[in-house]
């Protein structure tokens, strides 16, 4: 199927298609979490929910698989680099106890995925202790299994997880494809710049599309 995107239209096959979806958790999105301590402004990203869910949806009635992501660390922190935790000043560090539990360690209310964007039955859950995805997890080896060549990307933030995602596979080999309006960022500039660098120099690291787009191609092209 052609998908008229940035910086040119995109031949992909849903067959050999997945959608990836970012980090889209409480302590991210809802008040009171760890993104709200660093100073953010979390409605710029619960703003999204209703967006990526259509996507979801969308992608699931085509067939695709939606693989969902989540930034959170082992209870002992061993795959948590100092580096990482105590870097800033900010009121909540990974680990320390929060309004929903430990901030960022796996299990906790605080690093599940938000309820509107649940996993169905079955679909692959990633928790990264790094930015990408693709860092000290299996997600290769799924992709791989599934014969999987196109990935479209949504959820937070576009210019970290989203962005180093997309580079790692781009540089495995995989065509990426954002839906611009299912990703954020605390900082609009920040989301823009990233916008622009992925689809650069004739889609250096890949493809952007409204969700809109994405799904209108999914609805009326047989797979």
């Amino acid at each position: 199927m052609i998908l008229d995107a940035a910086p040119f239209p995109l031949d992909f096959a849903p067959r050999s298609t997945a959608l990836i979806v970012i980090d889209m958790q409480r302590d991210f999105i809802e008040p009171g979490g760890f993104g709200a301590s660093l100073g953010n402004d979390v409605a710029l990203l619960q703003a999204i929910v209703p967006t990526v869910a259509a996507l979801i949806g969308g992608c699931r009635a085509a067939g695709i698989p939606v693989i969902h992501t989540r930034e959170c660390h082992r209870p002992d922190l061993a795959d948590c680099p100092p580096s990482k935790r105590l870097r800033g000043a900010p009121a909540l560090r990974i680990g320390d106890a929060g309004p929903m539990g430990r901030v960022l360690i796996a299990g906790e209310p605080g690093a599940e995925i938000v309820p509107a964007l649940f996993p169905a039955p079955g679909e692959i859950v990633i928790d990264k202790p790094g930015k990408g995805a693709f860092y000290a997890t299996d997600l290769g080896a799924h992709l791989a299994r599934m014969g999987t060549r196109t990935l479209i990307f949504a959820g937070v933030t576009t210019e970290v997880c989203v962005q180093t995602t997309m580079r790692e596979a781009n540089d495995r080999g995989f065509d990426c494809l954002l839906a611009t309006d299912a990703t954020e960022s605390y900082f609009p500039a920040f989301k823009a710049a990233a916008i622009e660098m992925i689809r650069a120099q004739g889609a250096i690291v890949g493809w952007t599309a409204e969700t809109a787009q994405i799904l209108s191609v999914l609805e009326t092209t047989d797979a």
